[in-house]
């Protein structure tokens, strides 16, 4: 009677339905014994241990709320290396007798899991014949139900402790950046903020396409872009699609997504077209960073399924057609304390502006002294085709703050005041500086890391990209910075006047790395060399500033990375780019050998019977078109197969070549050179060839598929 009487009629309001499905904090408050909740709170936000009876109390809860809710398995839901999410399911049934079943749940299998390790990337941490690793539970987020499954969020890890997974040093990062914040805040006289958290809302951009149309192409389905592909009469030209009327198909995917999402807890809020055709974006709000995580994870998950239930195919790829925009995911990124002040946001008082001013600057060094790195947590061989082409940022790290907030640095650095006509004025430390309000600068699209107000846009990432590298590159990068401020103010006899210094010290030494121009203009990549600015052009160039000795420094000084997690870092990415282009590769080798060469051999033979005819017909007709057309094919088809017999031999080189670092560079000098010119001939003769005799689907059929 008691668990009939806890099931709810289905929600039928958005509070009602949002957070349902997640095991959060007002269900644990409203199943759990008070002292058990307590205990279980100082887990989540002091890191305390779990006693092992309070976890059994725990799991037995859970198991009942998610039996109530349809779920009859478990999984420690984790993040390996992989980039996409992992999960082994296990049924809540235990024997009862000869022929009965309970549903049990212990608090050992709660806390931890042991899934098979063998087959995950771990760049060499372990041998493949080493198969045992371990899961555990990450208390700070929540478990939720996904197809009647309760997914336990967990970290990763082998038998000789190493992390395997993205979310082990995420957390790790956020606990450095919170350390080494509250350090600078006990310094300002902030007493009562106990914790510092980054905070993240992952915009996500993605592409909808009819699932029949997918299903015809090898190169989406294996690659998730299209590998050839001639220009469509219409593209983004007019951007007409961008926030144009959503049309109905994709309504009714967005009106489910959100639902979805909802009921994960997911804070889903704001969805429109983008330049594109057939491409959209969706954006949450602001969360904690490794709740984020999670929960963009989950969301590119919840995409492609939702997706495929109303006929369609969500494309996460950077650059699934030439052309046209790629997708990204804008990561903005910010700073908060426990007591809901956003530390990136300038305050009404002296020294609330002083500390935003100290806090900017950090942000300003770490970006420039770690550009690298920033660049590093980006890279893939997908994203390679989209950063630098205009929807995204280039490959060179730089900053934008805006006019105002540049003067008003650049006059900490002078020493003068700042007079800026209606401006108010406001102390800061022993400049007269104004209160620098919000939006007095327009955005800046073109910047890879750009201040918007409270925040800071990292727009380089990629849209399959998990976001947990990129928010450890800058959580540690940021912590660093701090932490070198804390070691000089806190030894400081005039706290003031050092601060003052620092400021206006650090800015001068990396202003650098600030600019507020055009980030597309060509005389912006002369400029940036001559600042010394880097511009790691490709994922096989960035790759090896990971394993830099200062960067070994940075991250085994935190404790995120050992060096040898390091290094098998590199080794995984290296792989994974290696891979990649060695996969895409072999597709265009094998469309082109099964699909286009035939279908080229087919139109030219029935071009040229028509010409026959036409001349037994009559000498007087004119076979100017077919012979033309046959000869133009033919030229190209030749092209097509020299190319590819020169990309096949290259493609056996590379995989002779052992040192990881020597194929990736030969994958982006050969291979991508090779896979241009495969690409160039075949769409040369896409565009001769008669639509009935092409062998899949072109662009205008793919991008404008969803009506």
């Amino acid at each position: 009677m008691m668990e009939n009487s806890r099931k709810a009629e289905a929600p039928t309001s958005v509070p009602e339905l949002f957070g349902s499905m997640v095991f959060n904090d007002h269900v644990m408050k409203e199943r759990l014994p008070k002292e058990t909740y307590k205990a279980l709170r100082r887990t989540m936000e002091l890191g305390k241990k779990l006693d092992p009876s309070v976890a059994n109390v725990v799991a037995n809860a859970m198991k009942d709320w998610a039996v109530e809710k349809g779920a009859t398995h478990f999984t420690h839901w984790f993040q390996p290396m992989t980039g996409i999410t992992a999960e082994k399911h296990d049924s809540f049934i235990y024997p009862d007798g000869d022929s009965a079943v309970i549903m049990e749940f212990s608090g050992k299998e709660l806390v931890k899991g042991e899934p098979d390790a063998s087959s995950f990337p771990s760049g060499g941490l372990r041998a493949t014949f080493e198969a045992r690793g371990y899961t555990a539970w990450d208390p700070s987020s929540y478990a939720f139900i996904k197809e009647k499954t309760l997914c336990i969020p967990t970290v990763f890890y082998s038998y000789g402790g190493e992390a395997l997974d993205k979310k082990t040093p995420l957390l790790r990062s956020m606990e450095v950046i919170n350390k080494q914040a509250l350090r600078i805040l006990r310094l300002f006289g902030d007493t009562t903020t106990t914790r510092v958290t980054t905070t993240v809302g992952p915009e996500q951009e993605y592409f909808l396409i009819d699932t029949e149309q997918y299903k015809k192409r090898e190169d989406l389905k294996l690659c998730g872009r299209t590998l050839f592909g001639a220009k469509a009469p219409k593209g983004q030209e007019l951007e007409d699609h961008y926030f144009g009327t959503i049309k109905p198909r994709v309504a009714e995917f967005m009106e489910e997504l959100d639902q979805e999402l909802w009921k994960l807890g997911i804070f889903v809020k704001t969805e429109h077209n983008e330049v594109a055709p057939a491409q959209h974006e969706m954006a949450p709000i602001f969360t904690d960073t490794n709740l984020a995580s999670d929960h963009n994870q989950l969301t590119m998950e919840v995409m492609k399924r939702v997706a495929s239930r109303h006929g369609m195919a969500c494309l996460l790829h950077e650059k699934p057609f030439e052309g046209i925009n790629g997708s990204g995911k804008h990561n903005n990124w910010s700073i908060s304390t426990n007591t809901g002040v956003n530390l990136l946001e300038p305050g009404d008082s002296p020294k609330e502006n002083a500390q935003f001013l100290l806090f900017l600057t950090a942000v300003i060094k770490a970006v420039d002294e770690y550009q690298d790195l920033l660049r590093v947590s980006v890279a893939s061989a997908g994203n390679d085709h989209r950063l630098g082409a205009n929807e995204a940022p280039p490959a060179i790290v730089s900053m934008f703050l805006g006019d105002d907030l540049t003067e008003i640095l650049e006059a900490i650095e002078a020493g003068t005041s700042y007079d800026k006509k209606d401006a108010e004025v406001m102390k800061v430390g022993v400049h007269i500086l104004p209160r620098f309000p919000k939006d007095t600068t327009d955005r800046n699209r073109t910047s890879p890391f750009a201040f918007t107000g409270n925040k800071f846009e990292f727009r380089m990432l990629g849209s399959d990209l998990s976001i947990a590298g990129p928010n450890v590159v800058l959580n540690t990068i940021v912590a660093e910075e701090l932490s070198q401020f804390a070691d000089k103010l806190e030894q400081a006899d005039d706290f003031d006047e050092a601060l003052q210094e620092l400021i206006r010290k650090t800015f001068a030494e990396h202003k650098r790395i600030v600019f507020n121009g055009n980030n597309y203009a060509k005389e912006w990549v002369e400029e940036a060399k001559v600042r010394g600015l880097m511009n790691l052009a490709t994922t096989a160039d960035a790759l090896p500033s990971f394993i830099a000795d200062k960067n070994i420094e940075l991250f085994t000084k935190h404790k995120i990375f050992t060096t040898a997690e390091l290094h098998s870092r590199y080794e995984i990415l290296m792989e994974v780019y290696c891979k990649k282009l060695h996969i895409e590769a072999a597709t265009m080798i094998d469309m082109a050998h099964r699909q286009i060469l035939p279908a080229i051999a087919r139109y030219s033979c029935d071009l040229t019977k028509t010409a026959l005819e036409k001349q037994q017909l009559s000498g007087a007709i004119s076979c100017e078109f077919e012979l033309d057309t046959v000869t133009e094919l033919s030229t190209d088809a030749g092209q097509l197969r020299r190319a590819l017999v020169e990309m096949e031999s290259d493609l056996e080189k590379a995989e002779g070549i052992d040192d990881v670092t020597e194929q990736a560079n030969y994958y982006k000098d050969v291979i991508l050179s090779d896979m241009e010119k495969v690409r160039e001939a075949a769409d040369r003769a896409e565009v001769l060839t008669a639509k009935a005799y092409w062998p899949f689907p072109d662009y205008t059929d793919l991008l404008y598929s969803v009506m």
